[in-house]
């Protein structure tokens, strides 16, 4: 029997074949093969009920986004067990889509965004958004959000791709990582973790944060830093400007000097250290913490090639759209 690793290996080079059949089940094409594993992962080892009037009419309910994932969950399954994997000895496929990941037997995630690229994910470790996910995931983004303004739901796979795990990461904050990974370590350990533990905490919609991150990205080339030291005072400047004119509050002096004292220091790049760890426990206070020791590991030796975008909040909001656009 392969193992989990040779069974997703298969699945990429039958990717496009499984996508097909998948659609063809979309339509009501060739359900009947299908039968006895919808049957088996079913609620109460029933067919479920959207079943029947897929078969009949070739549309679906009028369903919500949630329910389309699952729909397409379990027809992925399907396929998998009775098409892609048809001639070889795989173990009956589980779906544990509530927690941990959604095919447990092939450790793969699946999800099934519409055309806004985007789903929430389970909070686990702040570090996620540079190592990425435990497991590999398959995107696929429907049409749903067009079909369902012309119903019946007639709904397809309209781009896929397969991700591996530590692709599941921030393509942005993964490329400063990766960048500077080296160069900073041969500086300190203890300056790469708190520039790490900045990426993986920032909040990019933060005014000293945006900046601060701008900075970390050129913080090999000193002339660079004090341009962009410079940009921010005028940033400031002009922001606070606005802020006036539309009555709303200021940026505070403080957020500009702790910008100004990265030109300051001796060297520039204890500032940026100083500058983006006084950031994060001043926003994150207890809650923000290093990597501990499994995460560190995995940090030194991560390829840190992120592929999309990540929003830090309750949940991750990964975002697909630089990947499908």
């Amino acid at each position: 029997m392969l193992t989990k690793a040779e069974l997703r290996k298969l699945l990429r080079e039958r990717l496009n074949q499984t996508i097909t059949e998948l659609n063809h089940a979309l339509q009501g094409l060739n359900l009947e093969r299908l039968e006895q594993v919808l049957s088996r992962i079913g609620r109460g080892e029933t067919l479920p009920y959207w079943y029947e009037q897929l078969r009949e009419q070739q549309t679906l309910p009028n369903l919500d986004g949630k329910t389309v994932g699952s729909v397409i969950e379990m027809l992925f399954v399907a396929v998998l067990e009775t098409v892609t994997f048809q001639d070889i000895e795989i173990p009956q496929l589980r779906l544990n889509p509530a927690r941990g990941v959604d095919l447990p037997d092939i450790d793969l995630g699946i999800k099934a965004p519409s055309q806004n690229y985007a789903t929430s994910e389970p909070f686990f470790s702040v570090y996620e958004r540079l190592l990425g996910s435990e497991y590999d995931a398959l995107i696929m983004v429907t049409d749903y959000q067009k079909a369902k303004e012309h119903p019946p739901l007639r709904l397809q796979i309209i781009q896929w791709r397969y991700f591996l795990n530590t692709e599941l990461a921030d393509f942005a904050l993964t490329t400063i990582a990766r960048k500077h990974r080296e160069w900073l370590l041969n500086q300190s350990e203890v300056w790469t973790q708190k520039i790490f533990r900045f990426l993986a905490y920032i909040n990019q919609s933060d005014w000293r944060a945006s900046h601060l991150r701008r900075i970390v990205e050129v913080m090999q080339d000193e002339n660079r830093v004090r341009k962009l030291v410079l940009e921010a005072e005028k940033d400031f400047v002009k922001k606070n400007t606005e802020h006036a004119r539309k009555d709303k509050n200021a940026i505070p002096d403080y957020e500009i000097e702790s910008l100004r004292s990265i030109a300051e220091a001796q060297p520039v790049t204890l500032g940026i250290v100083d500058a983006a760890d006084n950031w994060v426990v001043e926003n994150y206070k207890d809650f923000a913490r290093l990597p501990n020791e499994n995460e560190w590991r995995r940090l030194l030796v991560s390829p840190l090639n992120g592929k999309i975008g990540m929003s830090f909040a309750l949940q991750w909001r990964y975002s697909f759209g630089r990947v499908f656009r």
